[in-house]
């Protein structure tokens, strides 16, 4: 199998044909005060599994930190994999939304992906306070680039 998209985004669609539709991909989150809870994100994901993998899988997600403590519980689920003819493989889309994300300080996190209880994937993402005065002129939190450095 093969893990072709692993990514941390505001919106994320699938539609008919097999698209997958991400929307403000992020690597980094910047926030005013701690501990502190990002209001709504989505885990996009997508998977390509070859004909020897049909059948069933357990796919695992956790978010955690740089110790590996889990900051929200594992998202689990089962992939029953078919492919269709005489195709060679087939992909498949995940999209998880997370709302209210708790994040308790600053430092860094990894998403990690593991199916059938093996890991395949991992997506680091940063998580930076922001300067006191960044904190009164922003007036939310923001993903992505620290506005002061633009």
């Amino acid at each position: 199998m093969n893990v072709e998209i692993l990514s941390i985004c505001d919106a994320a669609t699938t539609s008919p044909g097999g698209k997958l539709n991400v929307l403000g991909a992020f690597d980094a989150l910047h926030m005013s005060r701690f501990p502190s809870a990002h209001p709504q994100c989505t885990i996009a994901m997508r998977i390509r599994f070859s004909r020897m993998e049909e059948g069933h899988h357990k796919v695992a997600l956790s978010f955690v930190d740089a110790d590996g403590k889990r900051i929200m519980p594992d998202v689990q689920g089962d992939l029953n994999v078919r492919i269709a003819g005489d195709e060679p493989s087939i992909v498949t889309n995940l999209v998880i939304n997370i709302h209210q994300l708790k994040i308790p300080q600053p430092g860094y996190y990894s998403i990690d992906l593991a199916i059938d209880s093996r890991h395949e994937s991992s997506l680091p993402i940063v998580v930076r306070e922001l300067p006191a005065s960044n904190n009164q002129s922003q007036g939310e939190d923001q993903p992505g680039d620290n506005p002061s450095s633009t």
